[in-house]
């Protein structure tokens, strides 16, 4: 445990930010299902709207630094290529 004051309200802090990180990722995580359940369901058009708010989450939680700028380009070139896919297959 930390020994000095300055230290303590560290750890303190270092709690709150880690849970409030951890939630960031839930939501990043929930988002990207959320495309792909609407791909797997087939219907492009729900796809494409949910791709769009997903994108906006995926952006403010790598502009928050909760995940890399690459990451969250893989994740955005992943799921709407996965959307492009459906109009081939239909």
């Amino acid at each position: 445990m930390a020994n000095t004051v300055q230290a303590r309200k560290r750890a303190r802090q270092a709690l709150d930010a880690r849970a409030h990180n951890a939630s960031l990722r839930s939501r990043l995580r929930t988002a990207i299902k959320a495309v792909r359940k609407a791909v797997e369901a087939g219907d492009k058009a729900a796809a494409q709207q949910v791709f769009q708010q997903s994108v906006s989450v995926i952006d403010s939680i790598a502009d928050k630094k909760i995940i890399h700028k690459n990451k969250a380009a893989r994740h955005k070139s992943r799921l709407s290529a996965a959307i492009k896919a459906l109009g081939v297959a239909a």
